[in-house]
């Protein structure tokens, strides 16, 4: 630091050097970059679509899981493997707060950014439950807590990590137990909270409709809240939804992913990517085919990790490009950095929301900040307890008070912007949190650049 200013280390630093020059860059080849960062999106939607959330349904099938605790699991761990990746890459590899810097510094848009996404690109009003976004948010809540109470002296010990997995097994331990809580709460809070009464209803209407209580079905069907069908509206293989032990009783398979589309610009989309399409069909098994239908959880691993490669080349892509268009760092880190991280927690709550499944949405959003927490806790605790055992790891804490204030905001504002909203996700909830997150942004990049707060900084070399 020089004069009380920090120096803040150069995003691209973090990644290989690019295909241009600077100069070349500047002189048209930043095109070359927009088209790859647009390339990038196409694909974490295709891998998404046609592996991911198939793959996940087929779990949550298999668990008999409901929609939400589907969402805070297995969809926020493989839709935050990028997150993952980097918090690994921070402590073993560039030694640097990257893993800290990326996961709290898009958690705000997490929470905001893809809900008001959710709201405004769905087509589908989607019902929430209460039970489901208060417990997300409130161990979103306590894990953040405790995150910014270890790193607050700017230094991680093993015990502090080990805290951190702890409190991850515990709202694991919460989800296995989750439908008896929910109950429990719905019988004993019903009469003073009116969301809960409508739950009780509503669960009271479905029941008999989806044949929960059939005495031949599997008994761990009759403890699910709500039927976890992603996609139970067009395609052959929501025919998974109807029973578990249906599974090998489907005789329609899926068509195949070459089939070129009717209409003419899903046409136009379909042979652009068709590249993409060829590679994912070679790597990944397509579980919603009858011949790789029980190899789901290959094709959940697999596009979980074409997921993190596919983020990773977009992070560097709009990294690149946010620096050669003379975007501050501090806005880059918060904005389109943030956005780049969450691609796929933010394609996949689109894709699910649009399907009328708002809990599983809203699970994935805030589930998967709850996981972002835990990608910290596991490369701090196995640097600190097996690896360097002589001393903590040592961090970065300026700004912390900020962000602290900020992340408790956020999750207070989302619960109570649900709440006026009537407890579903439409248009006006989307606005609702598209307004709030470009104010929570607009108030962090000020802070970031030292125009409110005392917390200035620059590029080191600058």
């Amino acid at each position: 630091s020089e004069n009380g200013t920090r120096c803040i280390l150069s995003s691209s630093s973090e990644f290989p050097e690019g295909f241009f020059t600077p100069q070349e860059r500047k002189d048209g080849g930043i095109v070359i970059y927009f088209i790859i960062i647009l390339y990038m999106f196409l694909a974490v939607s295709i891998v998404c679509d046609d592996y991911f959330l198939p793959s996940l349904e087929i779990i949550s099938e298999c668990l008999g899981l409901s929609q939400d605790v589907a969402g805070a699991t297995f969809m926020a761990a493989g839709s935050s493997a990028p997150e993952l990746v980097t918090a690994f890459l921070g402590a073993f590899v560039t030694k640097g707060d990257i893993g800290v810097s990326t996961i709290l510094g898009s958690a705000i848009y997490n929470l905001l950014g893809i809900s008001a996404a959710c709201g405004l690109f769905s087509s589908v009003v989607s019902r929430l439950s209460c039970w489901p976004l208060f417990r997300d948010c409130l161990a979103y809540t306590i894990s953040a807590a405790a995150v910014l109470a270890m790193i607050s002296d700017s230094r991680i010990y093993w015990y502090e990590s080990a805290s951190l997995l702890l409190i991850y097994g515990c709202y694991i331990l919460v989800l296995c137990f989750d439908i008896k809580i929910n109950q429990y709460l719905m019988k004993k809070f019903s009469p003073c909270c009116t969301c809960f009464t409508k739950a009780m209803e509503e669960s009271t209407e479905q029941q008999p409709l989806v044949g929960w209580r059939d005495e031949s079905g599997p008994l761990i069907r009759q403890q699910s809240r709500t039927d976890s069908g992603i996609f139970q509206d067009e395609l052959d293989y929501s025919q998974l939804s109807t029973s578990l032990h249906g599974l090998d009783e489907i005789s329609e398979d899926h068509p195949n992913v070459f089939t070129m589309p009717e209409a003419d610009m899903k046409r136009i989309l379909w042979v652009l990517s068709l590249p993409i399409i060829t590679l994912l069909y070679l790597t990944i098994p397509d579980c919603r085919r009858q011949f790789w239908r029980n190899w789901f959880m290959v094709t959940f691993l697999i596009s979980a990790a074409w997921i993190s490669a596919i983020t990773y080349v977009l992070v560097w892509m709009v990294t690149i490009a946010g620096e050669t268009l003379g975007i501050p760092e501090s806005v880059m880190g918060l904005t389109l950095l943030a956005a780049g991280t969450s691609v796929p927690d933010t394609v996949a709550s689109v894709l699910v929301a649009r399907k009328g499944n708002g809990d599983m949405a809203m699970s994935n959003i805030v589930g998967s900040n709850v996981f972002d927490m835990l990608c910290l806790g596991i490369p701090w605790f196995i640097k600190t307890a097996f690896i360097n055992t002589s001393g903590p790891i040592e961090v970065n804490s300026s700004g912390l008070t900020y962000t602290a204030i900020s992340l408790i905001c956020s999750v207070g504002f989302i619960f109570l912007a649900v709440h006026l909203n009537g407890w579903k996700i439409d248009k006006k909830l989307g606005t609702i949190c598209l307004v709030l997150y470009l104010v929570f942004t607009v108030l962090s990049i000020l802070y970031e650049l030292g125009i409110i707060g005392n917390n200035p900084t620059r590029v080191c070399g600058n």
